[in-house]
């Protein structure tokens, strides 16, 4: 799995503006291009040591910007943020009574006076407390004040997925709900190098994001990550794979299973071309379509529930620009519309579950390929 995700670390060299869905297009610094931090060697780290490079970089870089959340001050219990407030004191990087709707709103109010709030939601799952805060204050707050003023400075981190023992209620992925938000950005990265320079260019952008973290490749993804100060362009998807015969998409921990997938039906002669979202909004529909007008055919895979899944919204935009050029229709590889079960979930991750999923999306591609 880990020598696997090393091939997801090309970098991204070209950023575009982005206007809809009421974001700001402000500068947000400059965006350091691969070109630029290629000649400096990276250490082999995993996905949580690079999220903690960079939170150790944003505070270094930026007086402004505070860290908080349930637990962050000792690290958190995925010690994301181990070491941040011996190196810059506890006014900084703080500790939060156990409220995400006061996590959330204390973020929007700090944000609001033009410091970068950088809270922790301990689990994605733990974060329906503070939607309200989310969706009725952050995402609204400029366009409310006829852009006066705003919370831009927001960034909100939260772990997402199931990991093998979670069950219900550590193991949801909500990406989804607010990805139906004008006004909020929602980026899940794949690997280490995507997670640090994603989620500097997520605290440095001039809107409030939702940085989804794939917490079941915290410790199991590897690769060398730069130790420079570098940011990934937002909404901008990455080609990880070219192919002629289907077009595949997908975000986060399912970019592995997918890989494995595209691995697999090499064997039988399909082509797949692999693309990775990393920006759930404002998505980048151009780079998907055309893909699709070249292959003629789209799978999409995520771990959320199939019903009301981001795949959905990938889909109709889809059919409605590529109507013509579909040789099947748009398929999906998603999760049960049920809750997770604990013992279920151990049994599928810590024996079948990169296996199982590969399969399914091999299967899926056999079927649609023979239609």
């Amino acid at each position: 799995m880990a020598t696997s995700l090393r091939r997801f670390g090309r970098l991204a060299l070209i950023s575009r503006n982005w206007s809809g869905r009421g974001f700001s297009t402000s500068p947000s610094g400059e965006i350091n291009s691969y070109s630029n931090i290629q000649q400096s060697e990276g250490k082999s780290i995993n996905l949580f040591s690079a999220i903690n490079q960079a939170l150790h970089i944003a505070l270094e870089t930026d007086p402004r910007s505070y860290v908080f959340g349930e637990d962050v001050g000792f690290g958190g219990v995925f010690r994301c943020t181990t070491g941040l407030a011996d190196r810059f004191g506890k006014h900084r990087v703080f500790n939060t009574p156990l409220c995400e709707q006061g996590i959330v709103g204390f973020a929007v109010g700090l944000a609001a006076m033009g410091n970068r709030a950088i809270a922790e939601i301990q689990f994605a799952d733990y974060i329906y407390p503070a939607f309200d805060q989310i969706v009725n204050e952050a995402a609204k707050f400029r366009y409310r004040s006829g852009n006066q003023f705003n919370c831009g400075g927001l960034t909100i981190r939260a772990p997402y997925g199931a990991v093998g023992h979670g069950g219900h209620y550590h193991s949801q992925s909500p990406e989804a709900f607010f990805c139906h938000v004008p006004g909020i950005k929602v980026v899940i990265p794949r690997s280490p190098r995507q997670a640090k320079g994603l989620l500097l260019s997520c605290i440095r952008d001039p809107n409030p994001v939702v940085f989804f973290e794939p917490k079941w490749l915290y410790r199991l993804a590897v690769e060398e990550v730069p130790e420079d100060d570098y940011m990934l362009p937002l909404s901008e998807s990455e080609i990880i794979q070219e192919g002629s015969d289907i077009t595949l998409v997908g975000w986060g921990a399912q970019l592995s299973i997918m890989e494995q997938a595209c691995i697999e039906a090499e064997k039988d002669g399909i082509s797949c071309e692999l693309i990775d979202l990393k920006t759930l909004i404002p998505w980048d529909k151009e780079t998907v379509e055309t893909s699709v007008r070249k292959t003629g055919r789209l799978l999409i895979s995520h771990e959320a529930p199939v019903t009301g899944g981001f795949g959905a919204e990938i889909s109709a935009s889809i059919v409605e620009r590529c109507f013509l050029r579909l040789e099947a229709p748009v398929a999906r590889i998603c999760g049960l519309d049920t809750p997770l079960s604990t013992c279920f979930r151990t049994l599928l991750y810590a024996h079948q579950e990169q296996d199982i999923g590969c399969n399914q999306v091999n299967n899926k591609l056999l079927a649609i390929l023979l239609l």
